[in-house]
């Protein structure tokens, strides 16, 4: 199936793992490469070293095209994009706009530079600055999220910008995928259906805690880290939602000192950066700290499994999905599904 994603990033179908942090590691990115997807690496919750590792175990895993994603406003940011370069990975993605000196240090070495937008403006923004394409998520994404549906964000991206445009949010089989490719977009990326594959490396009990739940499992809060993130719905989450500044700046305090641990950060360098968070934006100093070592939350959640102190992120979708499939049976069922009713279409016509 040929689409501009296709053409632009060199993979056989349209279709986007995206750069979960801790989830998105080698293993999965390699399955998802192989099964002719694009796989992205999630370098938010690497080190450095760390990064350089994972890029080298996944070529050593797969032949085919993959990504990296970056924080663009991570310190290191600029000495990740030279690894990059220097590891000739095929695309760079990115959850926060990279300023335009760094789309075109990434242009001019031949990446492919492919930003996360959850507005029209930002990806006429980044298209002006020279990205090849953007991946725009509707509210039903897990993670950070807008309120503004895919079904309503999604076209007006397309009517903004000439650039490809992927689609993400919601998606999870063919239907999925047929539809977005009826709107114009160029492919569907998806996080919490590869989440709930057979190579991901999230533990068992918390893959069987995504499949159990129904439409209503997940919820928005910002009571993680003060901007809306969707994420499944636990006692933890409840309790947060419930929970005065109080405690919840005693529980955001014991976090930071095990992110701390974690990454070798300084206090210094970990307040630093939640003065930058906080700046222009409505937050409390508990919502600050927890900005600050949410990773550790997501940590806890889906690399130690402990559904009880850590918090998982997840689209609405999981409540429609109820199987671990293989990347490769996963992307070829969407694949001949889409193309059967894409086929269907064009009978009727």
């Amino acid at each position: 199936m040929r689409t501009a994603l296709t053409e632009l990033v060199g993979v056989k179908h349209p279709i986007v793992q995206t750069g979960m942090g801790w989830v998105a590691g080698p293993r999965l990115v390699s399955a998802t490469a192989e099964a002719g997807g694009l796989g992205i690496l999630a370098s938010a919750t690497m080190t450095y070293t760390e990064l350089e590792a994972a890029i080298k175990e996944t070529r050593a895993r797969t032949a085919n095209p993959f990504g990296v994603n970056l924080r663009a406003d991570a310190q290191d940011a600029p000495e990740r994009v030279d690894l990059i370069i220097r590891e000739q990975v095929k695309v760079a993605s990115f959850a926060l706009a990279p300023k335009p000196d760094m789309i075109a240090k990434l242009n001019d070495a031949g990446v492919v530079v492919i930003p996360s937008i959850g507005a029209a403006r930002h990806a006429e923004k980044v298209a002006k600055w020279g990205a090849h394409a953007v991946i725009v998520q509707g509210g039903e994404g897990g993670g950070h999220t807008g309120g503004v549906a895919t079904t309503l964000l999604l076209p007006s991206v397309l009517d903004a910008v000439d650039i490809p445009v992927i689609a993400a949010g919601g998606f999870f089989d063919g239907r999925g995928l047929a539809a977005a490719l009826a709107y114009g977009a160029a492919g569907i990326a998806m996080g919490t259906r590869f989440l709930l594959t057979q190579e991901s490396t999230v533990p068992d009990a918390v893959k069987q805690a995504y499949l159990h739940r129904d439409l209503n499992g997940t919820v928005v809060t910002t009571r993680v880290d003060g901007l809306p993130h969707r994420v499944l719905r636990t006692d933890l989450v409840d309790h947060l939602e419930r929970s005065g500044r109080l405690s919840s700046l005693t529980r955001a305090i014991t976090n930071a000192a095990k992110f701390r641990q974690q990454t070798g950060l300084s206090w210094r360098d970990m307040i630093k950066e939640g003065l930058a968070m906080k700046h222009g934006k409505d937050l409390t100093w508990s919502q600050v700290i927890m900005a600050a070592n949410t990773p550790m939350l997501l940590r806890a959640g889906l690399v130690e499994g402990r559904t009880d102190a850590g918090v998982l992120a997840s689209g609405q979708v999981a409540g429609l999905l109820d199987d671990l499939p293989t990347c490769a049976e996963l992307i070829e069922s969407i694949i001949e599904e889409a193309e059967e009713i894409i086929d269907r279409l064009r009978d009727v016509r």
